[in-house]
């Protein structure tokens, strides 16, 4: 009966609802890729008793989710862990609400993998890359810091034998085929069509 679990910022909550808990709950799912993902996986696999939660919460940095790491995470005992953060980490030092460096995120980053290894030993942990276009709240002042950031979550998910789901390079080819902002609207938060595309991605990567 494999639990899965989905954590990370608002692009992973996407307006669920915090009182509906319960597994493969699509108000409990919010709006975005967990729920299409989650939505595909059912459909695809009626008799593998599927368990499927979603823990986002908007605005969250890696220090928020190590404050609420145990109740949201450890205490689910999930069997697979998928974690989209980083976004936060340089969007609120951009806008002067953090200071915290490449070097925080990635130590950061880190000890969070680290004790979850060490309460959930034999978790399967996917690791999402952040990813930005430049449109909307996006500009040139992001940069390079961004692209480092993206490093350190490949750098993480490396050095814990975890899944990596590379997304920024699949946006940047989809933005191509139609403007930014029809994949993510203010350069930060996918579009229904963005969140489609990373829930495929994601399938792709853990084979479900």
């Amino acid at each position: 009966m494999p639990i899965i679990l989905f954590q990370g910022d608002s692009i992973t909550d996407v307006g669920r609802n915090r009182a509906a808990t319960g597994e493969n709950n699509s108000a409990a799912l919010g709006g975005g890729y967990p729920l299409i993902a989650a939505s595909s996986m059912l459909r695809a696999h009626p008799d593998s008793s599927l368990h499927i939660f979603n823990r986002g919460v908007s605005g969250d940095r890696v220090p928020s989710l190590q404050a609420r790491w145990d109740t949201d995470t450890i205490a689910l005992k999930p069997d697979i862990l998928s974690i989209l953060i980083g976004v936060n980490d340089l969007w609120h030092k951009l806008s002067g609400n953090s200071n915290g460096t490449v070097a925080d995120y990635e130590s950061q980053y880190n000890a969070l993998i680290d004790s979850t290894r060490t309460a959930l030993p034999a978790v399967r942990l996917v690791l999402l890359e952040p990813f930005v276009l430049v449109t909307g709240a996006v500009d040139a002042k992001w940069f390079p810091e961004f692209d480092e950031r993206r490093a350190v979550a490949a750098r993480v998910a490396e050095r814990a034998g975890a899944t990596f789901v590379p997304l920024q390079a699949m946006f940047t080819q989809l933005a191509r085929s139609a403007p930014p902002s029809y994949w993510i609207g203010d350069g930060v938060h996918p579009t229904l069509a963005g969140h489609a595309a990373i829930a495929d991605r994601w399938r792709e990567a853990i084979g479900l």
